[in-house]
C-alpha cells in the first residue's frame, strides 16, 4: 500500500508507524500542493482527499515535481533539535513577559528597572498625582514578575545544559558544532543551531539545495515583457534563515579580510542602507554554502580566520 499525508502537527510518528508495518508512505509539504487560482474555490475534506490521491498517482507514475516530499529525520536527529528549540521558545516567552510588564507600567506613567529589587521599588512608587499604584495592577505586576523570574531561571538552566553537552559530548554531531564554532564570528548559539537544524542529518548534494532549504533563493517573476524580482522565497527553515542573516552581519565585523567580506564591500559597500540589506541576504546564502563545504571537506572559507 502506498500512502501520503501532509506535514503538520502530527509530526513523523505516523510515517514511522506506516513504514514499520511495510507500507510506503510520503510526508508532503502542504505549501507545495497544487491548488486552483480562482478567487473563490470550493474546499472540503472530500475534495482535498481526492486531490491528494490524484497527485499521489502522478507522483508514482514518474512526475516527481507535483509536490515536495519532506525529508524525515531519524528519531535521534529529531530529538537533538529539542534543546535549542526549547531555548528559543523560552527566550521569546521571557521577552513577551518583559514587554507586558513595561506596557502595564507605561499605562500609569511609571518606569522601574526590572532588577532584583523590582517589587520593593514598586511598593514605594507613586503616580503623577502622588497616589500609590492601584492594588490590582500592583498584584498583577507582582505575578508577572514571578513569572519572569521563573523564565529567566529556565533560560539559564537550558543554556547550562547545552554548554555542558558542548564541552563533554563526543558524538559526531557535537564535533561538527565544535568545528563550526572555531570560526571567528560564529558563537555557540549559531554553530549549534546550524548543525542541529541543517548540517547534522541532511544530505546536501549541491549548493542550490543549501540555499533553497534556508529560503534564501530569489523568486523572479516574468510574464511577457514584465520582469521583476519578488524577493527571497522564505520557503525553508525560518530559524536558520534569520540566524544566517545575523551571522552575515557578524562576519563583516570579525572576518574583514575574507573573500566573502571583500566581495560584499566591493558590490554593496558603497550603496545605500537598503542596498546593503539586500546584499546581506546574498552574503548569508553564500555563508551557509561555505559552512556546508567547511563541515564536509574541512577547507576553511578563503581568507577566513579561526579563533585562537
Amino acid at each position: 500500500m502506498i500512502s501520503c499525508y501532509e506535514a503538520g502537527r502530527d509530526g513523523f510518528w505516523l510515517h514511522r508507524f506506516l513504514e514499520a508495518i511495510g507500507h510506503a508512505n510520503h510526508v508532503v509539504d502542504s505549501s507545495s500542493l497544487e491548488v486552483k487560482r480562482k478567487a473563490k474555490r470550493v474546499k472540503t475534506d472530500r475534495i482535498d482527499l481526492g486531490g491528494l490521491l490524484r497527485l499521489l498517482i502522478r507522483f508514482h507514475s514518474g512526475e516527481r515535481r507535483v509536490w515536495s516530499v519532506v525529508r524525515v529525520p531519524s528519531p535521534e536527529a529529531e530529538d537533538a533539535r529539542q534543546l535549542h528549540r526549547e531555548l528559543i521558545t523560552a527566550r521569546r516567552d521571557r521577552t513577551r513577559t518583559i514587554n507586558r510588564i513595561k506596557s502595564l507600567m507605561a499605562t500609569q506613567g511609571i518606569d522601574i528597572e526590572l532588577k532584583h529589587r523590582f517589587l520593593a521599588v514598586l511598593q514605594h512608587t507613586v503616580l503623577w498625582d502622588g497616589l500609590p499604584v492601584p492594588d490590582h495592577l500592583c498584584a498583577r505586576l507582582a505575578r508577572e514578575w514571578q513569572r519572569l523570574l521563573a523564565q529567566r531561571a529556565l533560560v539559564r538552566q537550558i543554556e547550562a545544559e547545552r554548554n555542558r553537552i558542548f564541552r563533554e559530548a563526543r558524538d559526531p554531531t557535537i564535533e561538527k558544532v565544535r568545528q563550526l564554532h572555531c570560526l571567528r564570528g560564529v558563537g555557540i548559539e549559531s554553530a549549534w543551531l546550524f548543525v542541529m537544524e541543517f548540517f547534522a542529518w541532511r544530505e546536501f548534494t549541491n549548493r542550490r539545495q543549501v540555499g533553497a532549504l534556508a529560503g534564501l533563493t530569489p523568486t523572479p517573476f516574468q510574464s511577457g515583457d514584465v520582469r521583476r524580482e519578488l524577493g527571497i522565497a522564505k520557503a525553508g527553515n525560518s530559524n536558520v534563515r534569520w540566524l544566517a542573516i545575523e551571522i552575515a552581519w557578524s562576519w563583516l565585523r570579525y572576518q574583514p579580510d575574507s573573500d566573502l567580506t571583500i566581495w560584499f564591500e566591493k558590490r554593496f559597500g558603497s550603496g545605500s542602507s537598503r542596498i546593503r540589506r539586500i546584499g546581506i541576504v546574498a552574503l548569508a546564502r553564500r555563508l551557509l554554502i561555505e559552512f556546508w563545504r567547511f563541515l564536509e571537506t574541512g577547507a576553511l572559507p578563503n581568507g577566513a580566520l579561526t579563533k585562537a
